[in-house]
Formats: structure tokens, sequence, C-alpha cells
């Protein structure tokens, strides 16, 4: 079987794009690397988020729904985004940074025996900053330098997402039997007495490339709102490699959306027994189709088969004030 390269990008719900652009470059000092629309709902913004260069692997995004109520946690869903940072100094640093901007957080713990800091942004997304520590694994992306959050402190990439299930084995046997992973440990829940959390990784293991999966059945079903995470994407590193993982899960019988060109990556989505959404991202070609590197994000951005409806998108889109 192939193997998947790691984690690709996270997508998120906002109901306030402004808000959501303050917090993620300038409290968190990510780069927008891209401001396009929802291409399913092109009345909408989507934004991303990530380093330097918009790597595959350091990307966080989010649909702009204004107007969007409250999430209600539960099961069902990925529950917390994990951000990659260089070591314990940097958590340490955004410990003081958190204080000082009056940002909720948590106190500093071990999951999968890293170091990592919970944090949430204004709308209460459920976020955690881990530190390599020199781990090897899948290789961290670029700090992006335009902001004012030092540079050997800045998020480099996307760590472990959690997902939260009633029951774990369902989704731990797509996981290893469909998609190949690796069961390679577990921890204790901190959440009180329930099952460890189990911890899965793909590729070349590592922070980039891991799953963990947390039992809760006392647990409602989600309900999704502001600050909920709509899928998380796995890295396909190519066309080829992408038409065989459309087959392989085809053949499993997933319900399933058929291949979607993104134009900026080609991508294939489908929900586990669990009711999480997957997708898979090719890496190529990347954000830097359309626009040079050191312009990235600054305009808006539309595939070729939209930009015919740009008077007409733009017409319908809300004014955006970042």
């Amino acid at each position: 079987m192939k193997k998947l390269l790691g984690l690709h990008h996270v997508s998120i719900l906002t109901g306030k794009a402004e808000r959501n652009f303050h917090f993620y470059t300038k409290v968190l000092g990510l780069r927008l690397v891209k401001k396009t629309v929802n291409q399913d709902n092109t009345e909408s913004y989507h934004l991303f988020y990530g380093d330097a260069k918009g790597n595959p692997g350091t990307e966080i995004t989010f649909f702009d729904i204004p107007g969007l109520g409250r999430t209600y946690p539960g099961v069902g869903s990925i529950s917390s985004t994990s951000l990659r940072v260089r070591d314990t100094a940097a958590l340490h640093y955004w410990e003081d940074r958190f204080k000082q901007l009056g940002i909720y957080q948590e106190t500093i713990v071990k999951r999968a025996n890293r170091d990592s800091l919970a944090f949430q942004d204004y709308e209460g997304t459920r976020l955690v900053l881990v530190a390599d520590n020199g781990e090897t694994g899948v290789r961290a992306g670029e700090p992006w330098g335009g902001s004012d959050v030092l540079t050997e402190h800045a998020i480099i990439g996307l760590g472990p997402v959690t997902l939260t299930v009633a029951v774990a084995e369902p989704t731990a046997g797509v996981l290893t039997e469909v998609m190949g992973f690796t069961r390679v440990g577990s921890y204790p829940s901190l959440a009180g007495d329930f099952p460890e959390i189990q911890v899965f990784a793909t590729g070349e293991g590592g922070s980039g490339a891991e799953v963990h999966i947390e039992s809760r059945p006392d647990l409602p079903r989600e309900r999704a709102g502001r600050g909920s995470v709509h899928h998380v994407a796995f890295r396909v590193p190519n066309e080829e490699e992408y038409n065989y993982w459309a087959e392989r899960i085809s053949s499993f019988g997933f319900i399933n959306s058929g291949k979607v060109e993104r134009y900026y990556f080609k991508a294939f989505y489908f929900r586990e027994p669990n009711h999480i959404l997957f997708e898979l991202s090719t890496d190529t070609p990347g954000f830097d189709v359309d626009e040079p590197i050191e312009t990235l994000g600054e305009q808006l951005a539309l595939p070729p088969f939209l930009e015919p409806k740009r008077a007409e998108i733009e017409a319908n889109l809300r004014p955006l004030d970042i």
C-alpha cells in the first residue's frame, strides 16, 4: 500500500473573517497565503494561513460564514488542531504572549510525550501548540518573518489533529486498514477516567503526520458552529498517487465526492464511519501557481474556472476589511 505523507491542511468555520484574520496573522504570526472564495459557495470567503511559502502541511484554513452560531462540542468531530513550534522554549514564549494579549490558554502538559500548550482563538476554536524538540519525522515549514512574532518561536506547521468519537474502533480501522496509518502509541486522556487516546501515524511520522483518536461515549454529537473544524486533509504527493487513493477509497464503498479540481490542489472527500470528513489533497501545484511567493494572499485569487465570473463574484462578496 502507498503511504500518505502526513497532514495537508485543516479547514475550520469562522463567523467573522476580520477578527479571524487579526488573530491568525497578528496574534499567531501566520502568513495569509491565499485569499479566495469557497468554491462550493462563492459568496463566502476562504482564507488560507500558513508558513512563509504556503507549503503543504502548514495551512489552517477558514470558511467565512457571517452570523454563524456557537459550536456545541461533542463526538463525531475534529476536536482540536495542533500547530508545531520548534521547542519548549517557544511554548513559554507563547505562554507569555497569550497572557499579555488576554488569550485563553491552559497549562503546558505532555500529549503523546510532547510538551504542548492548549489555547483558543476569539471564537473558541480549540488549538494546541506542540513542541518538536528535535523530533524526526515530517519536515516542518519555514517561519514567516512578516509579523512581530520572533522567528525562532514561530509556528512552523500543522501538528496532530484529535478526533473525538463515541467508539474508536471503526475510525481506527479506516486509518490502518484503508489509509495505511500505523498505531504508534497512546497516552492518558486529559478529560478524566476515559480510555487512553490512541496515536496513529503515516509517512515519515512525527508531529506533522499524526491523528489522535479520543473515545468519549459520554458526549452527545457535536453541533457545528463557529470554531468547528469542517474537515482534515491528508497529503498526497502527486496526481498519480491521487488517482491511486481515489480508486482505493472508492473500492471500500465509502460515499465520496469523486475527484475534485481545486486548482491549487486536487481533492477527494469521504466520511469515515464516525461521520468525520476526510480529504485527500495533492501537494501540487501549490499556492504559487497563480501568484508570486512574494505577494501571496494580497489580492482576491480565483481559479481559472471561476475567473470569467470575477465581476459577479466580487459583487456578491461583502467587503472584507483586512
